[in-house]
C-alpha cells in the first residue's frame, strides 16, 4: 500500500492493564447464550424474513436449547411487531425460554416494544444508545453527559413501564444496556454510564442487570478486546448484581476469538447468530464457539447433534449460503482431497475401532479430525467416493475430475439432489460411471418435448445487434407446437434470446379462456402457458486440440421463479448453447402442471 494511504489509519488505543489475567484462564464452562438470528441476522439479509420463515427459525433455536432469544425490533417496522404478537398469542415462547426486544433509548420507541411484550412469560427488553467518542462528535454532536443523560432517562422509564405492564399482564421484565461500539468508547465512560444505568434500575440477585458490551464495530485485535473486557469487570461496582454480555462483529475477521477470549476475561453471557450471519461480515458464529469447547471437553449445553438439520433450517429461513469450508458445517470440512490425508485418517478410524472392539475407552485422536463428525451428524468421506450421504462438493468434484465437467457452482446442489435419489434408491456407493450416466439422462438426453432438430440461420444486424434465428424444432407431444414440427424463428439481442425467443413462438398457447368476458364473449386466449428468463450461462472446452467439444451450462427462471439448469455438448459453441437451453426448457416443462395446456387446447377444440 501507498505510504500516504497508509497514514489516513492509526493504531488502536491500547488498555492500560499491565497486570491483566485472562490469557491464563480457560474457558470451563457454558456461557449464557443468547441468538439474534431474528435480529441482527434478519436485518442484514437481502430478503428480510415474513412471520413464516421467522417463526420456523424460532422454532429450530427453541429445540436447539436457546433459553434467550432476540426476536426483533418491535418499534421499527410493523412485520417485527407482529411477528412478536404472533409469538406471544399463539402461546409459542415456552415458559423457560425469555424473548428479547431492541429498542433505542426513545420514549415512542419504548412504550410500542412493551405493547409488542404484553402477555409474554419473561422478556428482556435490550435498550442501547451509541456512546462511542466518534458518534458523539460526529452523528449526535454531543457530550458524555448529554449520552448519559439519555441511557438513564430510558432506562428510568424501562423500569416504570415494567412495574406497570407486570401488574397489568403478569410478565417478567429484565432490563440489558448495551453503550453501543463499546469497543469504540472510552473504556472509563462505559464504566460510568453502565454505572448510572445500575442506579436507576436498581438489581438485585434475583434480577440481574445484563451489562451488553458489544464490539458492534470489530476495531481491533482479539486481545484488546479482552482486555477491554477485564477493565470494565474489574471496574464496575456491584460486579456480582450483573450479567457481562458480548456482541462481537466480524469486521476483521475475529468475531469468535474475541468472544472466546472476553469469556476467559470474565464475561459470563455471549449473542451471535447461526453460521455468523449479520451486519456486514457478520456476528459472532454461535455454533463455532460452542463446539469449539465441546471439543475441549466442556458440555456447550446447545444440542448441535443434528447439524445438517440446523443447516438447512437456516439456509432455507435465510436464503444465505454456508461456505463450504465453513467450521463443523461446512460441506467439505469432513472430506479429505488428499490421497495421504485419507490413509491417516483412516488408519486412526481402523486404531479407534480396533480398541472400541476391545472395550477400551479412548478419547478422540484421529489426524486431521478435530472432532468426531458423528457426534454432530456428519461423515467423514472421501471426496471421490460418492453416497447418499455425499454433499454437492463432492459429486461436482468427481463429474471435473473423472470427466473434465465443471458445472457451475450454482448448479452443484441440483446435480447433487439428481445423484443422492439414486443412492438412495440402491444403497451404498454411486461410482463415477454410474454419476456420469446420470448426467447424461438427466441433461445431455433431454429431448422430450422439445427437440432441437437444426439451426436453419443466424443473422446478426450490425446496427443495432439485433439477432435473428430459426429453429428447426420437432416433440414428440401432439399438439405441443404451434405450427407442429417445422420451422420457427425468433429474434433477440444475441443468440441465446433469440433462440429463447424461437422456443416461446413454438409453444401452443393456452386455449383455454379466462373467466373475464367482453360482450358475452370470453376473452383472454392466446396467453402463454409457459415462460421463462435466461438468468445464467457458462460453457469451457472438452478436451484439446482440434477436435475438442464446447460444453455450454444454461439456468433459466421459470415464471413462479423455479430454476433449472440445462446442459448441451457439440463441437460448434453457438450449437452447444441453444441445446443448453433447450435441454433447461425440457426439464422445466416436465415438471406437473406444464404440459396440462395440451388437455386444455383438447378441451376447448370441442367447444
Amino acid at each position: 500500500m501507498k505510504p500516504e494511504i497508509v497514514k489516513k489509519y492509526q493504531p488502536y488505543r491500547p488498555v492500560d492493564l499491565k497486570d491483566r489475567t485472562w490469557p491464563d484462564k480457560t474457558i470451563s464452562k457454558a456461557p449464557r447464550w443468547c441468538s439474534v438470528d431474528l435480529r441482527d441476522g434478519n436485518q442484514a439479509l437481502v430478503y428480510p424474513m415474513e412471520i413464516p420463515e421467522k417463526a420456523e427459525l424460532f422454532k429450530l433455536l427453541v429445540e436447539v436449547g436457546f433459553k434467550e432469544i432476540e426476536v426483533g425490533f418491535p418499534a421499527a417496522a410493523d412485520v417485527e411487531y407482529n411477528f412478536l404478537r404472533h409469538l406471544v398469542d399463539n402461546k409459542l415462547v415456552p415458559n423457560d425460554v425469555t424473548v428479547q426486544i431492541l429498542t433505542q433509548a426513545r420514549e415512542h420507541l419504548i412504550r410500542k416494544s412493551f405493547d409488542a411484550l404484553a402477555g409474554v412469560h419473561r422478556a428482556i427488553v435490550h435498550m442501547y444508545n451509541s456512546t462511542s467518542t466518534l458518534q458523539r462528535d460526529v452523528v449526535f454532536g454531543m457530550s458524555r453527559e448529554q449520552i448519559k443523560k439519555l441511557a438513564v432517562d430510558g432506562v428510568r422509564l424501562v423500569k416504570q413501564l415494567a412495574v406497570e405492564y407486570r401488574a397489568k399482564t403478569g410478565t417478567i421484565f429484565d432490563l440489558e444496556y448495551s453503550p453501543e461500539s463499546f469497543t469504540g468508547t472510552e473504556v472509563d465512560f462505559a464504566v460510568d454510564i453502565c454505572t448510572a444505568v445500575m442506579d436507576v434500575w436498581e438489581p438485585t440477585s434475583e434480577s440481574k442487570v445484563i451489562l451488553n458490551l458489544p464490539s458492534t464495530v470489530e476495531m481491533t485485535t482479539p486481545n484488546l478486546y479482552a482486555d477491554q473486557i477485564e477493565y470494565f469487570v474489574r471496574n464496575v461496582p456491584r460486579r456480582d448484581l450483573a450479567v457481562i454480555s458480548l456482541h462481537t462483529h466480524n469486521d476483521r475477521g475475529c468475531g469468535v476469538a474475541a468472544s472466546e477470549l472476553a469469556l476467559m476475561a470474565g464475561a459470563d453471557r455471549v449473542e451471535g447468530t447461526l453460521f455468523g450471519n449479520g451486519e456486514r461480515t457478520g456476528n459472532c458464529d454461535l455454533i463455532t464457539v460452542a463446539l469449539n469447547m465441546f471439543t475441549q471437553g466442556v458440555d456447550p449445553e446447545l444440542d448441535l447433534s443434528d447439524i445438517n438439520r440446523v443447516a438447512e433450517v437456516y439456509e432455507r429461513t435465510t436464503r444465505m449460503g454456508i461456505h463450504e469450508r465453513h467450521p463443523y458445517v461446512g460441506e467439505l470440512v469432513f472430506t479429505a482431497f488428499s490421497g495421504s490425508h485419507q490413509d491417516a485418517i483412516n488408519k486412526g478410524l481402523a486404531k479407534r475401532k480396533v480398541a472400541e472392539h476391545n472395550g477400551r475407552s479412548v478419547t478422540w485422536a484421529v489426524p486431521y479430525l478435530p472432532i468426531d463428525p458423528h457426534d454432530i451428524g456428519r461423515t467423514y468421506e472421501s471426496i471421490i467416493r460418492i453416497n447418499s450421504q455425499s454433499g454437492k462438493g463432492g459429486v461436482a468434484y468427481v463429474m471435473e475430475h473423472d470427466f473434465g465437467c465443471r458445472l457451475p457452482k450454482t448448479m452443484h446442489p441440483e446435480f447433487a439432489r439428481v445423484v443422492q435419489v439414486i443412492a438412495e434408491k440402491q444403497g451404498g456407493e454411486v461410482m463415477p460411471h454410474e454419476i456420469k450416466s446420470a448426467f447424461e439422462n438427466e441433461y445431455l438426453k433431454r429431448r422430450s418435448p422439445l427437440q432441437l432438430v437444426g439451426i436453419s440461420a443466424i443473422e446478426e444486424k450490425p446496427d443495432s445487434g439485433e439477432v435473428n434465428l430459426r429453429l428447426k424444432i420437432e416433440s414428440d407431444k401432439t399438439g405441443f407446437l404451434t405450427s407442429g414440427n417445422a420451422e420457427y424463428t425468433g429474434k433477440g439481442n444475441g443468440p441465446l434470446d433469440a433462440a429463447r425467443d424461437a422456443i416461446l413462438n413454438a409453444l401452443t398457447p393456452d386455449p383455454s379462456p379466462k373467466t373475464e368476458t367482453q360482450n358475452g364473449s370470453p376473452v383472454g386466449r392466446g396467453e402463454k402457458k409457459f415462460d421463462f428468463q435466461i438468468k445464467n450461462y457458462s460453457e469451457h472446452s472438452l478436451g484439446e486440440g482440434s477436435d475438442a467439444r464446447a460444453i455450454a451450462y444454461i439456468q433459466i427462471e421459470r415464471d413462479d421463479k423455479t430454476t433449472f439448469y440445462g446442459v448441451g455438448v457439440s463441437p460448434n459453441i453457438s450449437r452447444a448453447s441453444i441445446e443448453a437451453l433447450f435441454s433447461a426448457v425440457n426439464r422445466a416443462l416436465a415438471e406437473k402442471g406444464f404440459l396440462l395446456h395440451i388437455q386444455a387446447k383438447e378441451t376447448f377444440d370441442k367447444l
